[in-house]
């Protein structure tokens, strides 16, 4: 049998499994996204070759792969983010519980409120925390006080955030350290009631402390959303991710669990890569 690539994410894999936060058995679980044979390009220069990946419900992917390789290009198709960049065009399909996004008949605004974005700088709007969560929620429509109030503890609270700004909710947003004001992003995601949170290297930078509250975060919400996070970090995809997506060069080299292609990889450009050997 194949010996283990590294011992370091034999470890981490290892103290998921016995922290109880063991990784979904992605191959039996029921499909949330389906790309089929997507093929993406801005204006003449294709970026994605023929991506097909089943993104399961309820669960983390990591897309992972050196700088420039189509990661946040793919992130941002699931959407339709890059359709507000002039010059591009795709191929193929993406099915969002077995519907393609890119139909005709597609709501883009339902789109974005079941599919909500963190980016990869914090992003909060320069208003009170408060009114940073109930930014989606007022723009829906929402007036009722009451309402309003239950939707910003409740957000708050499943960002890990409540307790830390619960007695200043009128204050600035932008008083808030780097990682809280991340966290309250994820918050205000979370207020337009969405299915899915994309995270575009939602820590990358955030100090130590702050990165590990942002990976606590990811696995309570799991749970409740399926979540596609782009990281540069492969301990971090490691310790958060049920399965990863390995690109390079606008290809998708390798998918599967995370347990496989961290520990016995089926394609050595996989292994070279999360082992340091290039990228």
């Amino acid at each position: 049998m194949r010996e283990p690539v590294s011992r370091l994410y034999s470890d981490i894999i290892n103290e998921r499994s016995t922290s109880g936060r063991g990784s979904l058995d992605v191959l039996n679980s029921r499909p949330k996204f389906e790309a089929r044979n997507v093929n993406f390009w801005y204006h003449s220069k294709q970026a994605l070759f023929d991506i097909s990946v089943v993104i399961p419900e309820r669960s983390v992917l990591a897309l992972i792969g050196p700088s420039g390789c189509g990661k946040s290009t793919f992130l941002r198709m699931l959407n339709r983010m890059n359709d507000l960049i002039d010059g591009t065009h795709h191929q193929g399909q993406i099915r969002l519980d077995g519907r393609d996004i890119y139909g005709a008949e597609v709501n883009m605004v339902d789109l974005r409120r079941r599919v909500g974005m963190v980016f990869q700088k914090s992003n909060p709007f320069p208003k009170s925390i408060y009114e940073n969560v109930v930014y989606g929620p007022r723009v829906s429509g929402e007036k009722d006080p009451s309402k309003l109030d239950y939707v910003v503890e409740k957000c708050l609270k499943q960002a890990a955030l409540w307790d830390e700004v619960k007695d200043r909710l009128h204050s600035s947003a932008m008083d808030l350290s780097g990682g809280q004001q991340q966290r309250l992003c994820i918050a205000r995601s979370l207020a337009t009631d969405p299915e899915v949170l994309l995270m575009d290297e939602p820590a990358s930078a955030l100090d130590p402390k702050s990165t590990n509250k942002i990976e606590d975060l990811i696995f309570e919400l799991k749970s409740q959303y399926t979540i596609v996070i782009v990281t540069h970090n492969m301990q971090q995809a490691a310790r958060v991710s049920d399965s990863t997506a390995f690109f390079f060069e606008g290809k998708m080299i390798e998918f599967g669990s995370t347990n496989m292609i961290f520990t016995r990889p089926h394609q050595k450009q996989t292994e070279d890569y999360i082992t340091g050997r290039f990228g």
